[in-house]
């Protein structure tokens, strides 16, 4: 489903939409509004995670764990994921 919409610019705002159309990486304004919906989306996205995984660190108390075995609990966990 599409929702027309009008917005204003203001014109450095119009200036810098037409210069983002004329280097021909969007086609048009709402073109150019979508993307920027998806990445704030995509941001707010990430930092509700971020702020999930913190709260979860702290609900779950102070680690008896010492740093040597936090680490290599760490890089074993990265290498089976693949990113080592």
């Amino acid at each position: 489903m599409t929702v027309r919409k009008s917005i204003s610019f203001t014109d450095p705002h119009d200036s810098w939409l037409k210069t983002q159309i004329a280097s021909g990486k969007y086609t048009s304004d709402s073109e150019i509004v979508r993307d920027l919906i998806r990445q704030q989306q995509a941001r707010e996205d990430k930092f509700h995670a971020l702020k999930a995984a913190i709260q979860e660190g702290i609900d779950s108390g102070i680690s008896d764990k010492q740093v040597p075995d936090i680490m290599r609990e760490v890089e074993a966990r990265l290498r089976a994921d693949g990113g080592l």
